[in-house]
């Protein structure tokens, strides 16, 4: 898994600071979540959260909420290949606002057409064992990992 520069995170730490993103409120007129999630925590910071999470979990799935097919693609495409993922992603081009779905296990793609007003990425790790970490992170910046 690719680390950063960033201090190294307790599992407490980073599911406490990542959890942050859960409450910050669409933005008016449909602005992407990454401007107000930049004044609450470091990108570099909420990177190795991130990390952290993943490496205590046994895989996660994506979910991307964006006003293009092409800005949605990208990003998860970052996000799948910063947490250590090499995805084909076969996703049929959709029109206008965008919600594109990915699981690295099983290797489906999904696109559909998104009304909401969240942008950003949703992280959900996912474990076998019933104790190990299952949670759902995001909305988390389209361009964290830039």
């Amino acid at each position: 898994m690719p680390t950063s520069d960033a201090p190294a995170l307790s599992l407490a730490e980073a599911h406490q600071l990542l959890k942050q993103f859960d409450c910050i409120p669409p933005a008016v007129g449909k602005v992407e979540q990454a401007s107000a999630a930049d004044s609450q925590a470091d990108r570099l910071q909420t990177r190795q959260a991130l990390l952290t999470v993943a490496h205590h979990s046994d895989y996660q799935m994506f979910g991307v909420c964006a006003d293009s097919f092409e800005q949605g693609r990208d990003a998860l495409e970052r996000y799948a290949k910063a947490l250590g993922y090499l995805p084909e992603l076969n996703f049929s081009p959709v029109a206008g606002e965008v919600y594109l779905k990915f699981n690295p296990k099983s290797g489906l793609c999904y696109g559909d057409h998104y009304a909401g007003d969240r942008r950003g990425v949703l992280v959900s790790c996912q474990s076998a064992d019933a104790d190990g970490l299952n949670e759902i992170y995001g909305h988390l910046p389209l361009d964290l990992f830039d």
